[in-house]
């Protein structure tokens, strides 16, 4: 009986996790803030894929249904202003109302904030999902779904129209991947730069408290941004060779230029490839998990009560 207990307590370990996940994503029922960030990302991303649609209504021509989601998030501005919106849907980390103590006494802090990890991971994929779908949405009625670039997106490549309307698609992009393909890598590294960004703020509510969580989410923001290099650019002035340096430098320095698809060496230059993208990202991500996993041991739990 003993063995049997000791064999089963795993399973029981990973279902008290995911007991507390669900938990969190309980609270979502008729709650305000969470139909507030949902509908602002609608919003935003009927913003930023209208002049796409607009351009192909504009040329009469059909668009692929993923390439509003491939030139509105291929552009590291557009991914920062989708990842800001999470701040309404996690700023009250570590969710302590009334139902947590029930939690607290029949499970541990590891668990416990284990499961906080795996219900980020999980909200951040379905807020992601949610963004590729309203995309898709938006611009369903003139496009089609084979995985073949479409005449829109070949006259905004080739003809250098998409520089003069913002949409940042490229002939790189084009002659190397097929839209499924480049929307899957442009997803995952949403992904994971907005799963970092989330995580970073949860670390810092757990260590110094919901003020610093929130303004240590704009500090990484704000860092991202400003390191970028069509600023450099036009406050340096910049020639060529320089500019090329200056965006290989902050290609590797900032984590939201390591997010943007086209920041990437396919090949030719000396900026990070997918792979180290991938590794530095899974890196951090984990690293913050276990600094929150760490800090727990210290946190002083104060529940004032009620549910959202």
């Amino acid at each position: 009986m003993a063995m049997k207990r000791r064999k089963l307590r795993p399973i029981l370990g990973l279902y008290q996790v995911w007991e507390i996940c669900w938990y969190n994503f309980r609270r979502w029922k008729k709650n305000p803030r969470i139909i507030i960030t949902f509908g602002l990302a609608f919003v935003l991303c009927f913003l930023l894929t209208d002049k796409a649609v607009q351009f192909s209504y504009e040329y009469k021509t059909i668009m692929q249904i993923l390439e509003p989601f491939v030139w509105t998030f291929g552009d590291s501005n557009s991914i920062l202003l989708a990842s800001l919106l999470l701040i309404l849907l996690f700023s009250d980390m570590p969710f302590l109302d009334s139902g947590v103590p029930y939690y607290l006494m029949r499970t541990t802090r590891f668990k416990w904030v284990l499961g906080q990890i795996l219900y980020i991971c999980l909200a951040v994929l379905v807020y992601m999902v949610f963004i590729l779908l309203s995309s898709i949405i938006i611009c369903a009625k003139n496009a089609f779904v084979g995985n073949l670039w479409s005449e829109t997106a070949a006259l905004l490549g080739y003809s250098g129209a998409g520089q003069a309307v913002a949409l940042p698609s490229s002939v790189k992009t084009m002659e190397m991947s097929t839209p499924y393909e480049t929307m899957a890598t442009i997803f995952f590294l949403m992904l994971l730069y907005t799963m970092l960004s989330v995580l970073i703020m949860f670390v810092m509510n757990l260590r110094k408290g919901n003020f610093w969580g929130i303004g240590s989410v704009f500090g990484f923001s704000l860092y991202g941004f400003l390191l970028n290099p069509q600023l450099f650019k036009d406050a340096l002035k910049l020639n060529d060779q320089r500019m090329y340096i200056a965006n290989v430098a902050t290609g590797w320095a900032s984590p939201l230029q390591h997010a943007t698809y086209h920041m990437h060496n396919f090949g030719y230059d000396l900026l990070p490839r997918l792979w180290q993208t991938y590794t530095i990202f899974g890196v951090l991500i984990l690293l913050c998990s276990i600094i929150a996993l760490l800090s727990m041991r210290q946190y002083n739990f104060n529940f004032t009560g009620g549910l959202d």
